[in-house]
């Protein structure tokens, strides 16, 4: 009896899965444990085993291709089996499914199509207008048939962006000849642009990542807290770990996170979610650390992270941003969030605002350290500052709770001595 294999659900936020490559082919026989496909969800792309033994009779996803949750993957059973009544059973039984997978895999494919007709490479359309100086659309001088030019004329005239249209001829009956382009002033002179673009099919993880941010950011109403931290104390105690204590380099994103845990234990209100009839306040920290990837952003969490040392939080970090860029992190490595984190100061951003990752309340958006002029003592003195902004939902964080959380994240990062003892490092 043939066994249907479905398209898996391998993540919480998963409604659809992409085949990015199968390891069996019709006709072969597949064991218990047989690596069958990969499935690229919206968060990795992920192993799927065989869990049937017998012969892959009928592929229902082609390699590329997009389909729900649920929808026929393949089918395994004895040799010579027929599976058309399978098929006809589950279009009867399933006719939106299968017609919601019909509809979205065709663009997808009619892209595809595109991209192989016009040429090897991504590039879709190219054509080439040719404008005079003041942006009106004119013809190549080598083209409409009214113009009278020796070759040797027109030749020169493209070398040098000339358009012919604007050259009276002195040649025999008007014909445009060498000494006309040589004798040529300038005035209307046009250029050849080619106008280019490239289309690519969107991946799982950018649809996936564009309806949470749309749902976060238009269903939660955002606010914005900035504030700036005064770094010189905490550039001279990492400086200081790093020369003498520290197994393992720490960076300064170590000590942030670490500087969160500690000012979300003592603010629980901003370390909760917003759950439609109820509000869920967390006594556990699970910190979530946005990772860029190729195709987007990835957030894998750092769990317990009031608990860890510094170096614990670095080498996990670090983990994660190799294994995201990989597609190797699984569903365990970025679910259970209970804030998040956003760092773009490595990259010169100076201050910026960050969309709530669900289920979070806030998200910390973190800007790079600024060396400049700070008052000190009545005295303008060189300083390093960094301003981060918290970006909360105001249906679960007030202004002054959010407020009351940065100036402790403030307090913490100006001096480090406070939450930095020996079982912290």
């Amino acid at each position: 009896m043939a066994e249907i294999v479905r398209m898996p659900k391998l993540s919480d936020t998963m409604v659809e899965g992409v085949v990015a490559e199968w390891h069996k082919n019709v006709g072969e026989t597949v064991s218990e444990g047989d690596l069958l496909a990969e499935i690229e969800t919206d968060k990795a792309t992920m192993e799927f085993e065989s869990f049937y033994d017998g012969v892959l009779l009928h592929i229902g996803v082609d390699k590329g291709d997009t389909a729900p949750v649920n929808n026929i993957l393949a089918i395994i059973g004895e040799k010579g089996e027929d599976v058309k009544k399978i098929l006809a059973d589950e279009a009867k039984n399933n006719p939106e499914q299968i017609a919601q997978a019909e509809s979205e895999n065709q663009p997808k494919e009619t892209i595809i199509a595109e991209q192989k007709t016009v040429a090897p490479n991504p590039v879709v359309s190219e054509k080439k207008v040719v404008k005079t100086a003041v942006g009106t659309k004119m013809p190549p001088s080598s083209g409409n048939g009214k113009i009278k030019a020796s070759p040797l004329a027109k030749r020169l005239a493209d070398e040098r962006g000339i358009n012919l249209a604007f050259i009276q001829g002195t040649g025999e009956g008007g014909r445009i000849i060498k000494r006309d382009i040589d004798n040529y002033q300038g005035g209307a002179r046009s250029f050849t642009g080619v106008e280019r673009y490239t289309e690519e099919p969107v991946s799982q993880m950018r649809k996936i990542i564009a309806q949470r941010l749309g749902e976060s950011k238009f269903s939660a109403p955002h606010f914005y807290l900035t504030i700036e931290v005064n770094m010189e104390n905490a550039i001279a105690s990492r400086v200081g770990i790093n020369a003498s204590i520290a197994p393992a380099k720490i960076s300064y994103n170590d000590l942030i996170v670490k500087a969160v845990a500690s000012a979300l234990k003592k603010h629980p209100k901003v370390n909760s979610s917003w759950l439609g009839d109820r509000v869920r306040y967390n006594e556990h920290v699970h910190i979530g650390v946005a990772v860029a990837v190729e195709e987007g952003l990835l957030v894998p969490v750092v769990r317990f992270a009031d608990g860890k040392s510094l170096t614990q939080i670095g080498s996990e970090v670090k983990d994660y941003a190799a294994r995201a860029k990989d597609k190797k992190l699984q569903p365990e490595d970025w679910e259970g969030n209970t804030f998040t984190i956003s760092n773009l100061g490595m990259f010169g951003i100076e201050e910026f605002t960050a969309i709530i990752n669900p289920p979070d309340a806030c998200i910390l958006a973190v800007g790079g350290i600024v060396e400049k002029p700070v008052v000190k003592d009545g005295q303008i003195v060189p300083g390093n500052t960094m301003k981060v902004t918290l970006s909360c939902d105001h249906r679960v964080v007030d202004g002054v709770v959010g407020s009351a959380f940065l100036n402790t994240f403030k307090d913490l990062m100006e001096n480090p001595v406070v939450f930095l003892g020996e079982n912290n490092i």
